[in-house]
C-alpha cells in the first residue's frame, strides 16, 4: 500500500496529514504541488474517485487570478495547467482518493 500526499508545505491540512501517516508508521509519498503536479491520468482516476469539482478549490488565489471564476474550463485540464488550484491535502491510495481535511476518509484509505 502505497499512500501518496498531495500539497503544499504551508498548507496546513496537508501537514496534518503527513502527521496523521507519520504517527501510525504509515509511509507515505509527499508530493508538493509547488515542484510537481499530477499527470493527466492521474487527475483523471483521481477525479472519479472524489469528483472534478471537489478538486478545485475556487477561492484559491491562482483561480480568481487567472480569472477562472467567470470562465468555462475543463477541470482536469485546469488542473493539469494550475495544480495550486487544487483543494489540499489530496490522499490517494491506488483508485481510491480523499480531498482536504478528512482523518476519517484517511483511516479508511487505511482500511483496504
Amino acid at each position: 500500500m502505497i499512500i501518496q500526499i498531495f500539497g503544499t508545505k504551508k498548507c496546513k491540512d496537508t501537514q496534518k496529514a503527513i502527521r496523521f501517516f507519520k504517527e501510525r508508521k504509515i509511509a507515505s509519498q509527499i508530493i508538493d504541488l509547488t515542484q510537481k503536479g499530477l499527470s493527466k491520468g492521474e487527475i483523471h482516476k483521481v477525479a472519479l474517485a472524489v469528483g472534478i469539482e471537489n478538486l478545485i478549490n475556487k477561492e484559491s488565489e491562482t483561480f480568481l487570478n487567472k480569472g477562472l471564476k467567470y470562465a468555462s474550463y475543463d477541470g482536469e485540464e485546469i488542473l493539469f495547467k494550475y495544480p495550486l488550484i487544487m483543494v489540499t491535502p489530496l490522499v490517494r491510495c491506488g483508485n481510491k482518493a480523499t480531498v482536504g481535511y478528512a482523518p476519517e476518509g484517511w483511516k479508511s484509505l487505511l482500511e483496504q
